[in-house]
């Protein structure tokens, strides 16, 4: 799994409600949920990701609620992936659970800044700065890496049934 794409930066503690506030968790659609990710942290947000688009972030991201929707509205909206500091532990099965890479990289935050391209190895345990400098990472074990290119637990659970009755 490798991805490529722009980054926008956040800090530290980046909670839950942040992510998506809870005035829109009355819906569990993850078109509308997109919409409004990081709205009240970054008005406009979700307009201005492009395909590939890349979150780094600070220690603890994800941090508060266990609220499935944040995850799914950062999916929905386009991140391809986002890379912290480090990650909420709820937030961080979360993610794995509804298919949205995930890794952390120690002081990414001081050496990736807004607008930044770089490249992100799940396979290799890589991750390249634009400076062409190179940070080890990580890489997914296969099964975390099956659950995520499925799409998330459930098609994950979805698929290996399939294949066990064709079997």
């Amino acid at each position: 799994m490798k991805f490529s794409g722009t980054v926008s930066v956040f800090g530290e503690n980046v909670n839950t409600d942040e992510i998506i506030a809870a005035r829109y968790l009355n819906t569990s659609d993850p078109a509308v949920l997109a919409l409004h990710c990081m709205e009240d942290v970054r008005p406009g947000f979700p307009q201005s990701i492009v395909p590939g688009h890349i979150i780094v972030a600070g220690a603890n991201f994800g941090c508060g609620s266990s609220r499935e929707h944040a995850p799914i509205a950062l999916k929905a909206a386009g991140i391809s992936c986002v890379v912290a500091e480090s990650f909420a532990r709820i937030f961080f099965r979360n993610a794995i659970n509804t298919g949205l890479p995930i890794v952390e990289c120690p002081g990414i935050s001081s050496r990736a800044a807004e607008g930044d391209r770089i490249e992100v190895d799940l396979d290799n345990g890589v991750l390249v700065l634009p400076s062409g400098a190179r940070r080890t990472i990580s890489p997914f074990p296969p099964f975390m890496q099956a659950i995520v290119k499925e799409g998330g637990w459930i098609p994950y659970l979805r698929a290996q049934k399939s294949f066990a009755e064709g079997a």
